[in-house]
């Protein structure tokens, strides 16, 4: 069936209440379908299963925590990705570390739900792109749909996962149609191969896929024969794909829509010295937004965040062809 992008979170949710009665959706104004991905959800499955929730991220973190350890499976929608600074302490000393704790005896089947808006002049508080900085807890999975066919099939995969995941879908992807497969496939965890070349790896997290998906044909009208990878999820990060990928063309550039310092890709770039220094032909170069609070003015957003035009000046610049 053909979809867009924000039509395939809402057939995710669809799918996964109407196959379980145990999960449950709480969002903010979720009944409302303020974000267009829950019209007539509360019609279908009732006020019982599909809750609007104060705004008091911390109080609702906490009781979805302990729902989910009760059997219940809960989709907390915080829409925004600094909402869940409010959300931290739940986030990551009860969510993350319950199971371990617990020597695995109890699940924690929770999925938290957020939309990254940064590039619509959302302003600093509303604009943070966040799967990085959960990188480092472990005790959760961070998943990053880039497509409209991962967004459905990985949203649904980590809403039946017995831990917690934290789903950053990226705004700026919602009118992107494709034709969406429902047959279920093992996602999470697994790099794509979007495109195969032999002269540069571009390793793209989150909306970086389009940006390089638009600038592929240029990079052909240069001779540069590009491996495109799409990382998909950062927590568990496939690095076996990439580092194969770099040790056949042996340049590699990483895009990542979060800031820079502590980054996926700063991350990845480390592995890559680690690990296959020796089949690097340049220096690993990333492109990732500067570390600044996001600004309200659309023209000075631009000047920070990744842009097609940052990536593929980099390129051409960066590299001895």
């Amino acid at each position: 069936m053909k979809l867009t992008y924000r039509n395939a979170i809402y057939q995710a949710l669809y799918d996964e209440l109407d196959a379980n009665h145990d999960v449950v959706l709480l969002g903010e104004d979720i009944r409302d379908n303020v974000y267009g991905y829950t019209e007539g959800l509360v019609d279908v499955f009732g006020k019982e299963r599909i809750i609007n929730i104060p705004l008091s991220e911390a109080s609702v973190t906490g009781i979805v925590c302990g729902a989910a350890m009760c059997g219940l499976r809960p989709i907390l929608d915080l829409t925004i990705p600094n909402f869940l600074y409010i959300a931290m302490d739940q986030i990551a000393n009860v969510a993350a570390k319950t199971r371990y704790m617990n020597s695995g005896t109890s699940s924690l089947p929770l999925t938290i739900f957020c939309s990254s808006m940064c590039g619509n002049g959302n302003a600093a508080q509303h604009s943070d792109r966040l799967h990085s900085l959960f990188m480092n807890i472990p005790g959760l999975k961070v998943l990053c749909p880039a497509n409209v066919q991962d967004m459905y099939l990985m949203f649904k995969e980590g809403i039946e996962d017995d831990n917690p995941v934290l789903c950053f879908a990226d705004r700026s992807l919602f009118w992107l149609e494709d034709d969406v497969s429902v047959v279920s496939q093992k996602k999470i965890g697994e790099a794509r191969v979007v495109r195969e070349g032999n002269d540069l790896t571009i390793v793209t997290i989150s909306g970086c896929l389009h940006m390089v998906e638009e600038i592929y044909p240029q990079l052909l009208e240069k001779k540069i024969s590009a491996e495109i990878i799409d990382v998909r999820t950062v927590v568990p990060l496939d690095f076996s794909t990439i580092k194969k990928s770099v040790e056949k063309t042996g340049r590699v550039i990483i895009c990542d829509t979060a800031n820079r310092t502590g980054s996926a890709a700063s991350e990845i770039a480390s592995l890559l010295i680690q690990y296959a220094f020796e089949s690097l032909k340049n220096p690993v170069q990333i492109v990732a937004c500067e570390d600044i609070p996001v600004p309200f003015t659309r023209i000075l957003e631009q000047q920070i965040i990744v842009t097609k035009e940052k990536i593929y000046n980099t390129i051409l610049n960066k590299f001895k062809w």
